[in-house]
């Protein structure tokens, strides 16, 4: 690449950073404010965490519309109408006269932020030369993991700095602005398709069979996740929402072979590369939701203080983000493929110490940064790659959507199940104690996850010393229980994420 062709695409790369990581905090820096939000609006912790929820539909909804509407109108406008949603919805949140208008706000927030990760990797595939785009993508993923792991603890310090939550979302206006005047000057305009009639029909099956998905996920009972599948606030929204989709993807067909414009091809939907590429976006989803537990684990199995949890989680993060630069140069060096199969070998290895080595600091950093590294190799440069190689040229954008909607799905079906593995550990803690020291006359009463001090608080009032310790020696045991079924679980997921890199390599070595 030449000098003037590397000046001119470094603006545009950096832009699209700034955006990836702004718009990817959003998504969890609220998390450390949801009770002091609840209780500025006085509205129940239920009702409170439809902030988050909101925001994760939202993002749902945008990302395959948004990447069709890239590859139709441009990724320069698209990344400006974006970002100045983005800026409008964090605004509006920040000003939220009352709840409702609070969660409106999110949406448009989500709405904007959704495309921003999908519009800078499109552009990447788009405008640079194969050998490039395996770095430019990884240090898009970097950013993507990165915001994802430390939202929360910014949104804790923004919160103690400040003692406001609003602040959490002021801070994106600055930002906002200056990436719509850079962006409007420093990123060129991208070869676009011929327009034709926007695919209406489509559009609202979709977004009607994502929303049905995602908020009948958004309904499980961690607790009890198989007799919740049968209730009728989870069953009745999946089996729309799968009805949908099918008529989704059965539209798309008809629209395809009429000469239309769907906004997700049927050709790249029945596409066996694209289909293998959406299973490993939903497992690298599964990745990430064993990541977000770790600092839970890190308070109540190594019983660090939480003052001092952010310190532990920090090399996670920072080891995501090498993980992602380490995919985008493997990506360039060996292909996609096989990036795909070391990091899922890399996974494997730093979730099964977390379940049989961990004990300590040392221990804890060598597995932290594993498991941030194989998480960090699949969310950059390999995956969108190979949605790009699915695609033809002016489908791109789309393809990236669909991969990113993927990532989504699994982002809500897998932390709901590794919650019910950790709350399945909590309400052992009680009958299993108390079996353990009947004769001891100790009764700890059952909490959730979310009161663990109330937990520590129980055992902290028994009197002697000896039995105190290994009261709390037990519950540990209990508890650490249900965190080594979520790294167990993480383990197969990375082991199937390796076998499929293995399938999609011997596809292509059997079309050679």
């Amino acid at each position: 690449m030449s000098k003037q062709k590397q000046a001119s695409s470094a603006w545009p790369l950096t832009l699209f950073t700034i955006g990836v990581f702004m718009a990817g905090l959003d998504n969890g820096i609220i998390s450390t404010a949801l009770s002091t939000i609840g209780d500025y609006y006085q509205v129940s912790a239920s009702w409170g965490a439809w902030s988050i929820t909101l925001y994760t539909l939202g993002m749902a909804i945008s990302v395959p519309i948004i990447g069709k509407l890239s590859d139709i109108f441009g990724r320069r406008k698209l990344f400006l109408v974006e970002i100045f949603l983005f800026g409008l919805g964090s605004l509006l949140v920040a000003l939220s006269p009352n709840f409702t208008f609070l969660l409106i706000a999110r949406f448009i927030q989500a709405i904007g932020g959704g495309g921003i990760f999908i519009i800078g990797s499109s552009y990447v595939l788009a405008t640079l030369p194969k050998a490039k785009q395996g770095k430019a993508l990884g240090l898009l993923g970097s950013m993507h993991g990165l915001s994802a792991v430390l939202g929360p603890n910014l949104g804790a310090v923004i919160l103690h700095l400040t003692g406001s939550w609003q602040w959490m979302f002021f801070i994106n206006i600055p930002i906002a602005c200056f990436l719509l005047i850079f962006g409007w000057l420093k990123i060129g305009k991208t070869n676009t398709v011929k327009a034709k009639p926007l695919d209406i029909w489509g559009i609202t099956l979709l977004t009607s069979g994502i929303l049905a998905l995602m908020y009948g996920m958004t309904n499980l009972d961690s607790t009890k996740f198989f007799q919740s599948l049968l209730t009728m606030n989870v069953f009745a929204y999946l089996f729309v929402g799968i009805v949908l989709l099918i008529g989704f993807i059965l539209y798309e067909r008809y629209l395809e072979n009429k000469g239309g414009d769907p906004i997700v091809a049927f050709t790249l939907i029945s596409n066996r590369l694209f289909q293998v590429t959406l299973l490993l976006g939903m497992l690298s989803g599964g990745f990430l939701a064993g990541i977000i537990f770790i600092p839970s684990y890190v308070q109540q199995v190594l019983h660090v203080p939480v003052e001092s949890a952010g310190f532990w989680v920090t090399p996670l993060a920072l080891a995501s983000g090498i993980g992602s630069g380490l995919g985008g140069f493997f990506t360039d060096r060996i292909g996609s493929m096989r990036t795909i199969i070391t990091a899922g070998f890399v996974g494997i290895i730093g979730f099964s110490l977390f379940s049989v080595f961990v004990s300590d600091f040392p221990t804890f950093l060598l597995a932290s940064i594993l498991s941030g590294i194989g998480l960090g190799m699949m969310l950059g440069a390999p995956l969108n790659v190979l949605a790009g190689k699915s695609a033809r040229k002016e489908a791109k954008g789309s393809a990236l959507g669909t991969l990113s909607l993927s990532r989504q799905i699994g982002m809500t079906l897998f932390p709901t199940i590794f919650a019910g593995f950790i709350a399945g550990a909590f309400a052992q803690v009680e009958p299993m104690v108390k079996h353990e020291f009947m004769e001891q006359d100790i009764t700890i009463e059952a909490v959730d996850a979310e009161n663990y001090l109330t937990l520590t608080e129980q055992v902290d009032q028994i009197v002697s010393e000896d039995l105190r310790v290994q009261v709390m020696g037990y519950v540990t045991a209990v508890l650490q229980n249900g965190y080594n079924r979520m790294f167990v679980t993480s383990s197969i997921l990375a082991f199937i994420v390796a076998i499929s890199g293995f399938y999609l390599l011997r596809k292509k070595t059997d079309k050679m």
